[in-house]
């Protein structure tokens, strides 16, 4: 009686219903995972709803952790998104904040040319004819200078950042605040969701670029880990992969099950996004603006 009082039948039932959904997303998931850690021989036996690991061995990591290939690949995927975010809110704040001062000269000509560059994309042609012309082709920076912001980006930071009371604003004009000032110490702090929101979503953006990584960086060595992924999962390229195998140990080549090969590929390639959710989210649990004005 008391489960029924707590809970209608039309939110059991809801429940029950998003449930099952989430098992559609959840069990996938954890059966590459089991598949990666399963040894090769029985990997190859695993049937597409099996969670737990069979025969568990960590072959599959042991490749991918001390294959060359792999590893520059996961190295540069870490290192462009790394610097490239930072490069990103950097750029986003200073120019939200910018674009949110009260008094900024041709704010409106300003917002009219990012809107209508945001619509009207030139397309890749001439951004690679840029590239090239700097002499960026073939390097990392190709692909972290070239979207240093994003319009959309910088417009809902533009939000977080007019929310900012300006009693706040004005006593820290009063406090001697520079803008650098204000922007640190003030603005930031009190848009640490929308902040932390924006640096999610290029750090995602970031991490999952294969697209023109592979356009700029031609080299396998010096390319990104998606890019090696797209190659071995959903082109099914392992020419690549067999050729290094002779460079540290070919036993596990030749017993190698390439089908938990690329799962544990994929796990590898998802971890750090997962890991970033959880940091994100606990900005939604604080009231950063509690007590900050006192009416």
């Amino acid at each position: 009686m008391k489960l029924r009082k707590m809970f209608s039948l039309p939110q059991i039932l809801l429940t029950g219903f998003l449930f099952l959904l989430s098992l559609t997303m959840i069990v996938p998931l954890l059966n590459i995972l089991a598949m990666s850690l399963s040894s090769p021989e029985a990997s190859a036996t695993m049937s597409g709803i099996r969670v737990i690991p069979k025969d568990f061995d960590v072959i599959n990591y042991r490749i991918v952790f001390n294959h060359p290939v792999l590893m520059k690949s996961i190295f540069n995927s870490i290192y462009i998104t790394v610097i490239g975010t930072l490069i990103n809110i950097s750029f986003t704040s200073l120019a939200a904040y910018a674009l949110t001062r009260p008094n900024l000269t041709l704010k409106k000509p300003l917002m009219i040319f990012l809107i209508f560059m945001m619509l009207f994309d030139p397309g890749l042609v001439p951004e690679y004819l840029v590239v090239q012309s700097l002499g960026l082709m073939g390097s990392r920076w190709s692909v972290i200078l070239i979207t240093c912001v994003n319009v959309y980006y910088l417009v809902i930071m533009m939000r977080y950042f007019e929310i900012v009371p300006k009693d706040i604003i004005e006593a820290g004009t009063l406090d001697g605040l520079s803008h650098m000032g204000m922007l640190m110490k003030i603005i930031i702090p009190l848009s640490s969701a929308g902040v932390a929101t924006i640096t999610m979503f290029y750090s995602v953006i970031r991490w999952n670029e294969y697209f023109k990584a592979s356009i700029y960086i031609l080299n396998q060595k010096d390319t990104v880990l998606q890019v090696i992924l797209r190659q071995f999962v959903i082109l099914g390229d392992t020419v690549s992969l067999i050729g290094q195998q002779n460079v540290w140990n070919y036993n596990d080549f030749a017993r190698v099950d390439y089908n938990a090969l690329k799962a544990a590929t994929i796990i590898v390639a998802i971890i750090p996004i997962l890991a970033i959710y959880p940091v994100v989210l606990k900005y939604y649990t604080k009231d950063t603006l509690a007590g900050s004005i006192k009416e």
